[in-house]
């Protein structure tokens, strides 16, 4: 039987004819599939194109988190994570912290290290490049993910630098990949709301374009939960789609769930499980060029995690040592997972669990015994 064959909702079944034959799904189609209730068709689609993609493989990284600063002009309402520098809670780490952070980390057998921050006005340029350089000489192989589009606008101006200089500098001390982060939701009507000062999903969409065309992968986030409609989702991953035609940088896609505990946004309801399984699920496939889709289990919790592996998602996330900015927001999740617990939810969703960093370089793809 072909995959048609198998959806029982005629209207998905004609999703599933345009996934057979290549041709990308439609905005109305995004909007059907966010609001569907027949979860079980919408999920074998996705599962197929997940299949198509990376067969019976999970991915999952063993790295650590580095916050290097809460210290904030931004002040997003929708951050719980950021700080005025005279708040008692501010912090900022010096490179002896920094060093000693790292080294700890690289001893237990870390593969990648996750660095983002707040908008400090008191930071150069030279911060960060002596981050990375030193970074590079505790653990040479170190796979660094760091600074989102966000940032690295910031560094421009702050430095009176042009971004590609930006990426340069820190490309030469140690960046590989970016993270996804600040691209919250792209609506202007909604970021006035939630992160007002924030660059535009427009600018944040410019910087990861100058990124790509440097020879640089990123990932690209989500935020959902918060005061988003389902035609401001469709939006934002029609924008990530176009983008992605042109330059082929996104390497992962993320949505993200929005945690609003300690923060400014007042959010009156939350999704449900079916919410998040037609979000996922509605990215794998509208996003047919972007060939991994990340599902974060400290976000969602490890059990919907889990789930959504049958639902689209190829990457259950990471270890994520030390993290700082979902869990400020009231996220219950543990703020960090061992390999053995990554392994197992992967395994007992009889995938195939394979260790690896942003760049998706197999490190570890081991016989069955070693983690049951």
């Amino acid at each position: 039987m072909t995959l048609p064959d198998n959806i029982q909702n005629k209207k998905l079944r004609r999703i599933a004819e345009k996934v057979c034959n290549n041709i990308p799904v439609g905005k109305e189609d995004a909007l059907y599939m966010l609001t569907t209730h027949d979860i079980l068709d919408l999920g074998t689609i996705a599962h197929h194109i997940r299949t198509k993609l990376h067969e019976d493989i999970a991915y999952y990284g063993v790295n650590m988190n580095l916050n290097y600063t809460n210290i904030c002009e931004l002040r997003c309402p929708l951050c719980a994570f950021s700080c005025d520098e005279n708040d008692e809670k501010a912090f900022l780490l010096s490179p002896d912290e920094i060093e000693q952070r790292i080294h700890s980390a690289a001893c237990s057998g870390i593969d990648e290290v996750h660095i983002v921050g707040g908008l400090h006005p008191n930071l150069t340029i030279d911060y960060f490049e002596q981050m990375l350089r030193l970074i590079k000489k505790i653990k040479p192989d170190m796979h660094i993910v760091a600074f989102t589009a966000v940032e690295y606008d910031y560094f421009a101006k702050k430095n009176k630098i042009s971004l590609e200089e930006v990426f340069n500098r820190l490309m030469d001390a140690g960046v590989e990949a970016l993270p996804g982060g600040g691209a919250e939701i792209f609506s202007p009507r909604v970021r006035d709301i939630i992160a007002p000062k924030k660059i535009s999903g427009s600018k944040w969409l410019s910087v990861m374009r100058t990124a790509h065309k440097m020879g640089l992968k990123t990932n690209a986030t989500m935020l959902y939960n918060h005061v988003e409609t389902a035609e401001d989702i469709v939006d934002h991953l029609s924008r990530i789609r176009d983008l992605q035609d042109e330059t082929g940088g996104f390497k992962t896609f993320v949505p993200l769930q929005f945690h609003s505990e300690n923060t400014a946004l007042e959010v009156t309801h939350t999704t449900t499980g079916y919410d998040d399984i037609r979000i996922y699920a509605t990215s794998r496939i509208f996003l047919h060029n972007v060939p991994h889709l990340k599902a974060l289990w400290m976000y969602l919790g490890e059990k919907m995690a889990q789930t959504l592996l049958r639902f689209g998602v190829d990457d259950i996330g990471a270890t994520y040592n030390n993290e700082k900015v979902v869990h400020a927001a009231g996220a219950q999740t543990p703020d960090f997972g061992s390999e053995t617990f990554l392994k197992r939810l992967i395994h007992n969703a009889q995938l195939i669990p394979e260790r690896t960093t942003a760049s998706y370089r197999t490190l570890w793809a081991g016989p069955e015994k070693e983690y049951v």
